[in-house]
């Protein structure tokens, strides 16, 4: 069976669980919501739902404060961070998009030369045909002889 990654976004805690992995008071964790700090999913009857990605920004956000970070420059920093975040998650998706183009269609860009000196396309296995006309090619004089 093969092993499957766990998805650090999937919400799968409730405040409870989550106040308790971050060491903080599941009020701190509405308020911080609140402020949008670290803005949980939530349930279709509303109940808020923590991912471990969240859990691990609660911790930081209660380091940084420790540190005595103001809460707007907290926001600002995990801002930041969810843009690179996803900006990493949209990067990853298109270098697998690519890989899987460039294995379905190997050897698609091929081109040659055509007879007029056209550039022709040709596809995965095909060969060229080779031409049997001789041209000849004579050098200008550089004195207009």
């Amino acid at each position: 069976m093969p092993e499957r990654e766990i998805d650090e976004d999937a919400p799968i805690f409730a405040i409870a669980a989550a106040a308790e992995l971050s060491n903080m008071h599941p009020q701190t964790l509405r308020q911080y919501d609140r402020l949008g700090l670290v803005v949980p999913a939530r349930t279709q009857g509303g109940s808020r739902r923590y991912s471990s990605r969240h859990v691990r920004q609660l911790r930081e956000v209660a380091r940084l404060s420790g540190e005595g970070m103001s809460l707007p420059a907290i926001a600002r920093l995990l801002t930041l961070e969810q843009q690179v975040h996803d900006l990493a998650r949209r990067v990853n998706d298109l270098e697998r998009q690519l890989t899987i183009e460039r294995q379905s269609r190997p050897g698609a860009r091929v081109f040659a030369a055509g007879a007029t000196g056209s550039v022709v396309t040709l596809r995965h296995g095909a060969r060229v045909r080779r031409a049997t006309d001789i041209v000849l090619w004579r050098p200008r004089d550089m004195h207009g002889d």
